[in-house]
């Protein structure tokens, strides 16, 4: 028989004990953390109707092009989940009892088929929260203390971008950008630290504006411009004073929290043009060991409102953790040692039967106990503790059950110590 070529999908990884246990540890502090700033646990199907993840108010043309589409045996379109906010808008608009404001957090499963680098699946699992119900930039703040806690739990060192999507609109309206292609010259300007600015140019150049455009842009790009630079423009455009005053109010909030010094303003940071109405963040690694944001969000006032048919804006932030590209960002740390899964290795000589009922005594207090029951030789039994940092190992054999003593012998020590079951 011709032995099959197993192999994952594309985009798809196993995870071998101790790298899930680095993965749980992440979702475990992410999730606790959540919880202490009173999100509610949510779970929504990965399976949906391809309309509603379609929706104009969904995650714009480029996620849309990633989606992967299926049809059940009614001949329903379907498709995958490709993030977790659109299902949340949709439980949203469904639920209109739920009392606000509204805090919930979920951690799960997406799809999408897109480019795979250091971090970036084709399946991934996101860590979200979002608060409805809150219009002033509180609601962002909190947030984004909350991601500094969680990242400071998990020891990775990271920066908070932060910018409003009014802010960048409204001045290039002033600067004459016809409306149909503001978002085209954003995603230019977005690309400012991955492209030089000969070819930034250029590509501006080929959106056709007219040279007075190009040339006023060109002089904001050579200014560097901080938030206090958008002042002089309060007056001129509607949203540019919009964005300005909310990014001021957010500003005053980070300074009160102390956390003003992790989160930079960047006056050209661009992400999800066709959901996002107001102020949007991204994490960065500081040390840029990935060049990739590890998360990301912002505020979405007009999507609960659209699924239901409405024009009412209904105040929505949220923020979501890549948990795959977090785990890669530990996983390339040098002092990122292996975990031990198991507290105590029992291993019997002929004495199963009792081994075993001391893993169950032991289990009771709390520890957790692997019975070897291979059949090993010791020396590759003591071997295997060694291998998997299993740090205490109890040798049962017909002495230790007929004197009813235990010894405990500490692998790094190589201590051996009097052991007794309380």
């Amino acid at each position: 028989m011709k032995k099959m070529d197993y192999q994952n999908v594309r985009g798809t990884q196993d995870y071998l004990p101790a790298q899930e246990t680095i993965r749980r540890t992440i979702r475990r502090t992410l999730e606790d953390t959540f919880i202490l700033y009173g999100c509610k646990p949510l779970e929504t199907p990965i399976l949906n109707y391809t309309k509603l993840m379609a929706s104009k108010y969904a995650g714009g043309a480029e996620i849309l092009k990633e989606m992967y589409t299926l049809t059940d045996r009614g001949e329903r379109d379907l498709a995958l989940r490709y993030d977790l906010t659109i299902p949340f808008a949709k439980v949203m608009a469904m639920n209109p009892q739920l009392s606000m404001p509204f805090k919930r957090y979920e951690i799960g499963k997406v799809f999408r088929d897109g480019p795979i680098k250091a971090g970036r699946f084709r399946e991934f699992t996101q860590c979200d929260v979002d608060v409805v119900g809150i219009e002033s930039q509180s609601a962002e703040a909190e947030l984004m203390m909350m991601t500094i806690d969680a990242f400071n739990k998990l020891n990775i060192d990271m920066v908070i971008q932060y910018n409003n999507r009014k802010l960048l609109a409204g001045l290039l309206q002033f600067y004459e950008v016809p409306l149909s292609k503001i978002n085209s010259v954003i995603i230019i300007l977005d690309k400012m630290e991955k492209i030089d600015s000969i070819t930034l140019l250029k590509e501006l150049e080929e959106q056709d504006l007219i040279p007075a455009t190009i040339e006023r842009i060109k002089q904001f790009l050579n200014a560097k411009p901080t938030l206090a630079y958008f002042e002089q423009y309060r007056m001129e455009n509607e949203f540019i004073q919009q964005g300005y005053e909310e990014l001021t109010e957010l500003l005053d909030y980070l300074q009160a929290l102390n956390i003003s010094e992790r989160c930079v303003f960047n006056p050209f940071l661009a992400r999800g043009l066709e959901i996002y109405t107001g102020t949007i963040y991204e994490l960065f690694l500081k040390d840029g060991a990935i060049k990739s944001s590890i998360g990301g969000g912002g505020r979405y006032d007009n999507a609960i409102g659209g699924l239901i048919g409405s024009e009412e804006k209904i105040s929505t932030v949220g923020i979501s953790f890549g948990l795959d590209v977090i785990y890669t960002a530990l996983e390339q740390k040098e002092n990122n040692a292996a975990q031990a899964l198991v507290d105590i290795l029992i291993i019997p000589l002929n004495t199963e039967k009792e081994a075993l009922r001391l893993a169950w005594q032991l289990r009771q207090q709390g520890s957790r106990v692997e019975v070897e029951l291979s059949g090993k030789k010791l020396r590759k039994t003591m071997d295997k503790a060694n291998r998997e940092n299993i740090r205490n190992v109890i040798i049962l054999g017909e002495n230790e059950i007929q004197s009813g003593r235990y010894e405990l012998k500490d692998m790094q020590t190589g201590e051996v110590q009097p052991f007794e079951i309380l």
